[in-house]
């Protein structure tokens, strides 16, 4: 039987309460994990969802072979700063 670690997806403002119910860093990933032997249920809030499929890995398309757009065809980005930040308590990819 081979236990794994669990990896955490934490938001940067909650990482001081992953960290005091006992996440542990690893520098190496850039993620929260659970230590082997820790009850993952105090960490539910950041677990990856378990119905959702692993994400297909996806390549660009080189420029080239692409024509360029037409304006009709070309996106319109809203001008000024739209950005909305998340501030939900539960994982948005859920």
């Amino acid at each position: 039987m081979t236990i794994s670690t669990s990896y955490l997806h934490v938001p940067y403002a909650q990482k001081d309460a992953a960290k005091a119910l006992g996440a542990k860093w690893d520098a190496a990933k850039k993620q929260w994990f659970v230590p082997v032997g820790t009850d993952l249920s105090r960490f539910s809030q950041w677990l990856p969802c378990p119905s959702s499929p692993a994400r297909p890995q996806t390549t660009l398309a080189s420029p080239a072979k692409h024509p360029p757009l037409s304006k009709e065809e070309a996106i319109t980005l809203p001008q000024g700063n739209q950005f909305t930040p998340y501030a939900g308590d539960t994982a948005p990819w859920c």
